[in-house]
């Protein structure tokens, strides 16, 4: 029988074997990520997720390395015990490491799929020339974007240049979640691309102030726009890009159960749901006139009566209204700081996307419009936006809009440039 300190030091030499072996198999992408999932990648995108991983895991094997090294060099109790702590905060860094693997291997890996690979990679294409367009002619980078496919109702992004996990330098790449419900109309992508822009613009507090500020007259109501400002400024890139499309989809996201639609929760960034859906029909409103919004409206407030709010919850509501085409004004059209001194409508013009607008681009391209290598690397966020308004103005045509929206977004994921 080993004597205590024997018995104490083959069990952690066991360990410190268990967790060296551990980290090779953090090592080979393929065992989070099929190898076809990979390729769908477009080649700098995944060489640079491949190296970030990669990182990772050599940190992972350094910090190994120092275990074996003072294992080989403990004598006596308090050696081990300081050795015994070592892995102990091993076992942690190894967690948050496979952590941040397993999230981009299973990103990555919806993209197993020929048709879903190259439908994901039409959407980094989408997500990068929308930021390219306010990033670009401010001298800022343009982030690289990973989409995928998950279960859900809502989207949301892992954004670039920020640490997660403590793992590694900062991320590569934002990793945006497309939902498989909204995979046919993905505006949503245009929101989430909308907070990397603000993050890397500073535009969430600026904005804030600026609705502080235009608000003043009620104080409750401006500290409450201010605190949703972020997501309010990422509603308003997705409007900028696609119009009616982004506020009808955004509607059928949160056209669910009437309770939610009411509720202020301490420290959410998002808008009451009542409220966002009227905030982006008075941006259309402002941007449009008249038009499909206001059913919309209409319609809403029909299905969502304010007397079914809670009370304590109606009057902030209520008194919010009436300042709603204000906000707008606001979001849209007020000179920031973070686009150099002009409004956001400076560098993405909704008039790009106003329903006549998109009829024209229909019908000066015609069918080449879905087909064209020319059409599609110019046109694609119009597309997208056209798709979007056909979508939720030609219900009785679902089927046919979808077929079309398929057809030219595999043509654009496997044949043109992930940049303008």
């Amino acid at each position: 029988m080993l004597d205590d300190t024997a018995a104490l030091r083959l069990q952690l030499a066991r360990q410190v074997a268990h967790w060296r072996g551990a980290v090779t198999t953090l090592s080979d992408p393929e065992n989070f990520a099929a190898a076809s999932a990979w390729q769908a990648l477009e080649h700098e995108l995944g060489v640079a997720i491949r190296r970030h991983l990669g990182e990772a895991v050599e940190a992972l094997r350094r910090e190994a390395d120092v275990l074996t090294a003072e294992l080989r060099a403990a004598r006596a109790g308090p050696d081990l015990e300081r050795l015994r702590r070592r892995i102990a905060k091993f076992r942690r860094s190894y967690a948050r490491s496979e952590t941040a693997i397993d999230f981009f291997g299973d990103a990555v890996n919806t993209r197993t799929s020929g048709k879903l690979g190259a439908l994901l990679r039409a959407c980094d294409v989408l997500a990068v020339r929308s930021m390219a367009v306010v990033l670009r002619p401010l001298g800022r980078p343009v982030p690289r974007v990973l989409t995928y496919v998950d279960k859900g109702m809502g989207a949301s992004i892992l954004r670039s240049g920020l640490r997660f996990w403590d793992v590694g330098g900062p991320t590569v790449a934002a990793a945006i979640k497309i939902t498989r419900h909204n995979l046919h109309r993905p505006t949503a992508l245009l929101h989430e691309a909308g907070h990397q822009v603000a993050y890397s613009l500073d535009w969430n507090d600026e904005l804030a102030a600026a609705l502080r500020e235009d608000l003043a007259a009620d104080f409750e109501v401006g500290e409450s726009w201010a605190s949703w400002a972020s997501e309010t400024a990422a509603d308003t890139f997705a409007f900028a890009h696609a119009g009616y499309a982004a506020v009808a989809a955004l509607h059928d996201v949160l056209a669910g159960e009437r309770s939610r639609l009411f509720v202020t929760r301490p420290g959410d960034p998002h808008p009451v749901g009542y409220l966002r859906v009227l905030l982006n029909c008075a941006m259309a409103r402002r941007c449009y006139g008249a038009g499909p919004w206001d059913d919309l409206a209409r319609a809403w407030t029909l299905a969502n009566p304010l007397d079914a709010a809670p009370p304590g919850e109606r009057e902030l509501l209520e008194r919010s209204v009436p300042w709603l085409p204000r906000i707008a004004e606001v979001c849209l059209f007020r000179p920031m700081r973070a686009f150099g001194g002009r409004p956001l409508t400076a560098l993405v013009d909704p008039a790009r996307v106003r329903p006549d607008a998109l009829r024209q681009l229909a019908r000066e391209a015609g069918p080449a419009l879905r087909s064209s290598e020319h059409w599609l690397d110019m046109e694609a966020l119009r597309l997208l936006a056209l798709s979007g308004w056909r979508a939720a103005t030609e219900p009785g045509h679902a089927a046919q809009v979808a077929a079309e929206f398929e057809d030219w977004m595999t043509r654009l994921g496997r044949g043109v440039r992930a940049a303008a």
